[in-house]
């Protein structure tokens, strides 16, 4: 069954708002990548530039009825020129953010991270999912479910100071990050513990900047106000968790599949870490999911820009 999906729809026209944003699409060569790219482009959420082989977009283009007239198409012979050319149109400054079609991620991220020609900063680069959960008053943000497969505690400091700056970024009025394991008490027989304690203290020693951190935090009293209680925890974050850190990629891959496959939530991916934002969809996504992607990589892009217009919801 359909349902509204308002904050979703709130992120998207905020970013219509704005004037589109140049953005590198690399290989859209079938018809969810291409009609993704298509429908972004028509509210004016991204100025695309297509990067793959011009024929075999023109036939995508010309087999679903995707109007392509306008946008302008770099020739390359197949997915990993494309690839790289899209990075490449990044770095010459032509676009400010880059858009995955039609090839693999590590495809594309292997040409994003390479240490010559990719789009690597000093952060570590790591993915968020912003999901629409049905029930639930606030997006979420999960990270990291696709990039850092075991991310060491060096990593989740950059990881979780990724996803602060993204919640600033799409307009939290506060940004309230938990970080999870399997309880919410410290146990040295369990890792995840331990460096959730540890972050918490980076946090109060200003190595993360711009948040209230909790943990360790069990999921449902990180995001169940009446389990927090029950379980006598007194914190700003608990119960009111806007923005969740996961123990590892298998962690937050499943929890963000488990949110989509049996509560009927949508998840808008992005990697951040990098020069510009990355817009992960997949053949799975609603459209409005993949909308949603193209306005979070937009208000990314605007925030990097210029600071001082963010949004506030």
């Amino acid at each position: 069954m359909e349902r509204k999906r308002e904050k979703y729809e709130r992120l998207v026209s905020r970013a219509a708002a704005l004037p589109p944003t140049p953005t590198a699409v690399a290989h859209p060569c079938d018809q969810s990548s291409l009609g993704a790219v298509t429908d972004a482009a028509k509210l004016g959420l991204i100025a695309p530039t297509l990067v793959g082989p011009a024929a075999k977009i023109a036939a995508v283009a010309a087999e679903h009825g995707f109007d392509i007239a306008d946008l302008p198409v770099v020739d390359v012979p197949h997915s990993h020129a494309a690839a790289e050319t899209a990075v490449a149109l990044v770095r010459a400054g032509k676009a400010q953010a880059l858009m995955k079609g039609s090839l693999h991620t590590d495809e594309l991220m292997s040409a994003v991270v390479a240490r010559e020609t990719g789009l690597r900063t000093e952060r570590r680069i790591s993915h968020c999912f912003v999901m629409d959960v049905p029930g639930h008053d606030d997006p979420l943000i999960i990270t990291d479910a696709a990039v850092n497969i075991a991310p060491t505690l060096d990593d989740k400091m950059h990881i979780a100071q990724n996803a602060i700056d993204l919640a600033h970024a799409l307009g939290f009025p506060e940004a309230r990050v938990a970080i999870l394991s399997a309880m919410e008490t410290v146990n040295v027989k369990v890792p995840s513990t331990i460096e959730a304690a540890a972050l918490c203290k980076m946090a109060d020693r200003g190595q993360i900047t711009g948040a209230i951190l909790d943990g360790p935090l069990a999921l449902d009293n990180a995001i169940s106000v009446e389990a927090a209680q029950i379980k006598h925890i007194a914190s700003p974050v608990a119960g009111r968790a806007n923005v969740l850190i996961v123990p590892d990629l298998e962690a937050g891959n499943m929890l963000a599949k488990s949110l989509s496959f049996l509560a009927g939530a949508d998840a808008a991916g992005i990697v951040l870490g990098a020069r510009v934002p990355i817009i992960l969809t997949s053949r799975a996504d609603s459209v409005v999911a993949r909308l949603a992607s193209c306005a979070v990589a937009a208000l990314v892009a605007l925030a990097r820009r210029e600071p001082s217009l963010a949004i506030v919801s």
